[in-house]
């Protein structure tokens, strides 16, 4: 079937066309998106009629002299032909109609329109109408059945239908289309086509195929198909005698099918590959016109005639033939154009020539000779044979086992070529800003998160950014002109961000606008060397991070000082950050299949600097890109890719990446989608907006946020069990931002620390009660391992009601491992901190040792004075606090981590360590012996007990160690360095060799009967392991004075009372008082026991010295170490 392709004519503006024939086929109709229905005598018309009908004209039918366009004011008109006289209104729709056609007799129309409706009009009496309600998005067009009988139509919904028409119902429905919103986003218009005469056959494009189902039936009986489609099809036209079906796709190609054989028959590119949008045949069947988006109207010629005049060219063809194929008979063997070629002049195949006349449906076959076989090489229309020419349609006389021979023909002609068939590279993610909608948008969102949001407009009215604020109180929206054309933004509570790409003659631009600066310049700009374009940035907390197309990441403060300067190891995807936290995620290398190879750096960019995650690949769903890139409102960092998958970090797990939410399960409709804006761990929330059948949401009107929870997904999460372990585990995940807080200094709220990890232990009960009731003791104990030690006791006595006694037998033994396990690292983990800090403080005491022997002797005793002031003001609260801890502990248990009121506060019976595994052959020992430490072995026992369950707290955390009464981490809050404090640096290495020859004079024995004692962590560790001080013996005596004189105050007001008295005395009376302590250092003991015995006196007379004698006790415990203060507290109570 070769035909000639005839040059493209100007029709329309550019936009959608629809073209047609009249029943004569003497004229050619077209309109377009201007709004003009032309009427074309023929292609070479240079002067067509043209009908106004509307500012647009989607669609039209021609049919017994009248003409029916669909056009942009809502309405379905109808004009004469060929005159175009209007002859009125057929039917109206609430929007635009997108496509009309008759029915075979021309007595009927249908009409399908944007508002989902379709609606079938009676031509002679517009009044009666059938609409057919069903569709649940605009309708892409619409056919009649040739026998009246049927309707067919397809939809944006994805459907196609088809409707009984006069019962007005729906006969069968199939999900076959892409969905889409609108006509104008539709990958395909989806021309439907039935069958002409026989009407068997429904004819469907979906994507590069044509379906066809049988009437009646409604199966799917054929697909027709061509390699060389590669883009989806359009419309699909069927010719006058039904034999052949033509197709037009979104690429330009059109195809021809013999519907029988399922051959291609022809196929021809649109001169420029432009979208076929219109197609219709001549009613002949020898033409086929079409029109494209481009406004443009061609025609190819020369096509298979119709079956009414064929049978004369028939019977002269194989004479014709005969002659052309008598020209080459004496090179058969050397041509290559003729290999597998059939031969006319073999005996079979001149006997179905000369009988093709018989059957008449051989002669709608194309000749596949010699001629059509070069065409197969040679494409150009300008090539062909004169043999060829001379045939003329004539040459269509073979039958169709020759025909069959095409295909093969062809793949053997064409020149072989190396195949791959493995895996196809993915093309890389572009770089994008997490919470902002496509640049390609002219109204879009440049950033939402939870500071605030920034739209940019680029329309012909403006270009410019707003800038809007949550909370106002941070700042009044901004109006930006955008005159450099930034394309990326971020916002923060301290500044805007603002980026634009560069130009051959002008640099990338970063622009900062710092409102919460304290100074009127506001503003900086920075110009990034030309060929470097910024592809990403990020503010954080005092510092700004730009990503550029160089690979690097440049970072600087918020004033625009430039800092850091990193080299990324690939191109960048897109940046977040939060507090001193920078999260990065970049092309790590190339993915296959459609997937995207990412890498991800976690930096930390605080005052100690460090890289947290180091390039690891980022987990993405199968086929999946990166969506969103940020942090938790806790800080945490997190993502979700485009299948709807949230992924948290866990930190306790090596910085593993867990799926917490899958946004899809949300979703009602498979085009809906959820545009992430921000997470939060406590509450669970994650924070999106719905978008109905997109992607992105618009700006206008402004979206709603929606909150959906998190679950993970654990398998069985439908039964009780399944249910709790999802319950545990993302509890336990979801407050691991608790621990990272604490440990970076910030303060965390105890109440919900306490409440999530009070929640933790409840499921766990509640699990292991469920197990119980499943005769599953093993998974009992599994879950016993995961409880405190607390819970375990109440799990320890649920066991025994349930009567299952080995179970209790081995929660017992886990209860016992539990606590010798606490007991002994609580000690290790103290001494490694102090060792650590006393390494670190050591070097600088050397370096200061030096400096100090410089001042006079006038200043060095005055600043010794301060600082046994200040010592002694620890050294009480200290034993203040070590009272109460001790006794705190001996109330409780030996448990660490009791839960107070919520449990129960029965105890298991547990041996403590013995005295000889706590023997550190490293210890320093104290100056001085305390007379309590050498005592009967009973009171060893409990002093190791004491000593193992009670913390010693550090000066760094104040009284936050009390971890005997509650399990809640304190803040960490930096205690502010006094001038006293930064003095007594001077003083430490004077002290530390006082303290050496001190310990010489100790025996051995006291050394090993004493706990621990690690090097100094601190000046003031230092100070507690020295004699009193002068302030103390004044303390000593002046104490009844002043309790005389103010009974109403607490151990820590007598303190801070005396030492305002200490300071009034004179220098010389200071300094009489620290030489009397020196001078008492022997009289130690005995001052000890004298004290003790007037205390113990004093606490028979009255109540309220009770307190006073546990001040006096704890005064005694300032000794050599924190083993002489337990010591004396012991043999107090005793």
């Amino acid at each position: 079937m070769p035909c000639e392709r005839k040059p493209m004519r100007y029709g329309h503006s550019e936009g959608h066309t629809d073209v047609c024939f009249d029943d004569s086929g003497k004229f050619l109709v077209t309109c377009g998106s201007d709004g003009d229905v032309r009427i074309w005598e023929s292609l070479e018309d240079d002067d067509p009629k043209s009908i106004s009908v509307g500012e647009k004209a989607y669609s039209l039918a021609l049919k017994r002299g009248k003409l029916v366009t669909a056009a942009s004011n809502n309405t379905v008109q109808i004009h004469t032909f060929p005159d175009g006289d209007p002859d009125g209104i057929l039917t109206r729709f609430t929007t635009h109609a997108t496509h009309v056609c008759f029915n075979a007799s021309g007595s009927r129309v249908a009409a399908g329109s944007s508002d989902f409706m379709v609606k079938v009009v009676e031509v002679a009496d517009s009044s009666q109408q059938k609409t057919f309600r069903g569709h649940d998005a605009p309708v892409l067009s619409v056919t009649f059945d040739p026998k009246d009988e049927f309707l067919a139509s397809a939809s944006c919904d994805g459907s196609v239908v088809v409707w009984n028409i006069e019962e007005q119902t729906q006969i069968t429905s199939w999900p076959l289309l892409q969905k889409s919103n609108d006509v104008s986003n539709a990958k395909s218009l989806c021309r439907l086509a039935w069958q002409p005469g026989s009407a068997k056959f429904l004819a469907i494009p979906v994507e590069t195929k044509v379906l066809l189902y049988e009437r009646d039936t409604w199966s799917h009986v054929s697909t027709l198909t061509d390699d060389l489609i590669t883009q989806p099809i359009n419309v699909v036209a069927w010719s006058q005698c039904g034999k052949f079906l033509a197709a037009g796709s979104v690429g330009g190609l059109l195809t021809v099918w013999d519907v029988e054989t399922k051959l291609c028959l022809e196929r021809q590119k649109h001169e420029k590959g432009f979208t076929v949008c219109g197609l219709a045949w001549h009613p002949s069947g020898n033409q086929l016109a079409y029109t494209d988006t481009e406004g443009c109207l061609g025609m190819l010629d020369g096509l298979s005639p119709s079956t009414a005049g064929t049978t004369k060219a028939t019977q002269a063809a194989p004479s014709e033939a005969k002659e052309y194929d008598d020209l080459f008979d004496d090179d058969d063997d050397d041509r290559v154009l003729d290999e597998g070629a059939s031969d006319t002049r073999s005996p079979s195949k001149n006997a179905r020539v000369a009988g093709a006349g018989e059957d008449e449906d051989d002669d709608l076959m194309p000749a596949t000779g010699r001629v059509r076989n070069r065409a197969a090489f040679l494409e150009d229309d300008n090539s062909r044979d004169a043999g060829s020419l001379k045939l003329g349609v004539d040459e269509f006389a073979e039958d169709d086992d020759a025909g069959s021979t095409t295909a093969p023909l062809s793949a053997q002609a064409a020149p072989p070529r190396p195949l791959y068939h493995g895996p196809m590279p993915t093309p890389p993610q572009k770089a994008f800003q997490p919470g902002s909608t496509p640049a390609h948008l002219m109204h879009r969102f440049m950033m939402w998160n939870s500071v605030g949001i920034v739209r940019g407009y680029n329309d012909d009215q403006d270009n410019a950014i707003d800038v809007e604020f949550h909370d106002t109180s941070v700042h009044h929206a901004i109006h930006l002109t955008n005159s450099l054309g930034h394309s990326v933004v971020d916002l923060s509570q301290e500044a805007v961000l603002l980026a634009c790409p560069g130009t051959e003659e002008l640099a990338s631009k970063l622009q900062c606008l710092h409102f919460a600066s304290w100074d009127t310049n506001k503003e900086w700009l920075v110009d990034l060397p030309l060929g470097e374009d910024v592809r990403a940035v990020c503010l954080g907390q005092g510092w700004a991070a730009a990503a550029t197309s160089a690979q690097l990441l440049r970072l600087f403060s918020i004033g625009g000082v430039q800092r850091e300067l990193l080299s990324l190891p690939g191109a960048v995807v897109c940046m977040a950050a939060h507090g001193e936290q920078l999260l990065l995620a970049y092309h790590r290398g190339t993915g296959f299949d459609g997937e995207q190879a990412l890498g991800v750096q976690l930096l930390q960019l605080g005052l100690r600097k460090r890289q947290v995650i180091h390039g690891e690949p980022l987990p993405l769903s199968r086929r999946s890109h990166l969506s969103w890139l940020g942090f938790t409102a806790e800080g945490t960092p997190c993502y979700t890719d485009s299948e709807g998958v949230v992924r948290l970090l866990n930190r306790s797990l090596g910085n593993t990446w867990v799926p917490v939410c899958n946004t899809r399960d949300s979703c009602k409709g498979k085009s809906d989608h959820y545009w992430v804006v921000g997470v939060h761990e406590h509450p669970q929330q994650l924070r999106c907006i719905p978008c109905k059948g997109s992607r992105f949401p618009p700006t206008l009107p402004r979206p709603a946020v929606a909150v959906l929870p998190f679950k993970l997904p654990l398998c069985q999460t439908a039964t009780e069990k399944g249910l709790m372990e999802e319950q545990y585990w993302r509890s336990a995940l979801l407050h691991n931002h608790y621990d990272f807080l604490s440990s970076s200094g910030y303060e965390v709220d105890e109440e919900g620390q306490s409440q999530s990890q009070k929640e933790q232990q409840e499921l766990l009960m509640k699990m292991f009660a469920l197990s119980c009731k499943l005769d599953r003791e093993v998974r009992c104990v599994e879950l016993a391992e995961l409880m405190t030690q607390s819970v375990v006791t109440l799990a320890i006595r649920y066991a025994s009601r349930s009567r299952r006694m080995a179970l209790a037998q081995r929660l017992s033994e886990l209860a016992l491992e539990k606590a010798n396990q606490l007991q002994g690292e609580e000690p290790e983990e103290e001494e490694e901190e102090q060792y650590s800090s006393a390494r670190r403080n050591s070097g600088r005491r050397q370096g200061e040792q030096s400096s100090s022997r410089h001042h006079s002797t006038r200043e060095t005793q005055e600043e010794e004075e301060e600082e046994e002031e200040e010592e002694e003001e620890e050294e009480s609260q200290d034993g203040q606090m070590d009272t109460e801890e001790a006794a705190g502990n001996r109330r409780q248990g030996l448990n660490p981590f009791a839960k107070g009121a919520t449990l129960s506060p029965e105890k298991p019976s547990l041996n403590p360590v013995s005295k000889e595994g706590r023997v550190n052959p490293f210890k320093v020992s104290g100056a001085g012996k305390s007379p309590g430490s050498s005592g009967q072995p009973r009171v060893t026992s409990i002093l190791d007990s004491m000593s193992s369950s009670s913390r010693k707290p550090s000066p760094l955390l104040g009284s936050g160690g009390k971890q005997g009464r509650t399990t809640v981490l304190k803040p960490l809050a930096p205690r502010a360095k006094t001038k006293t404090q930064s003095t007594l640096l001077h003083m430490t290495a004077p002290k530390a060799a006082n303290k050496k020859s001190l310990e010489e004079k100790e025996p051995a024995v006291d050394r090993l009967r004493k706990p621990e004692a690690p090097p100094p962590a601190s000046p003031e560790n230092v100070e507690n392991n020295k004699p009193k001080t002068g302030f103390q013996l004044w303390l000593e005596e002046n104490r009844k004075s002043i309790l005389a004189e103010r009974p109403d105050l607490e151990e820590t007001g007598v303190i801070k009372e005396a030492m305002g008295r200490f300071r009034t005395l004179s220098a010389d009376d200071r300094t009489s008082w620290t030489e009397r302590a020196k001078g008492q250092c022997g009289e130690a003991v005995e001052q000890k026991k004298r004290k003790r015995e007037e205390e113990e006196r004093r606490a028979e007379g009255n109540t309220q010295n009770e307190a006073e004698e546990e001040e006096g006790s704890a005064k005694k415990k300032k000794s050599s170490d924190p083993s002489a203060k337990l010591s004396a507290f012991a043999f107090n109570k005793n």
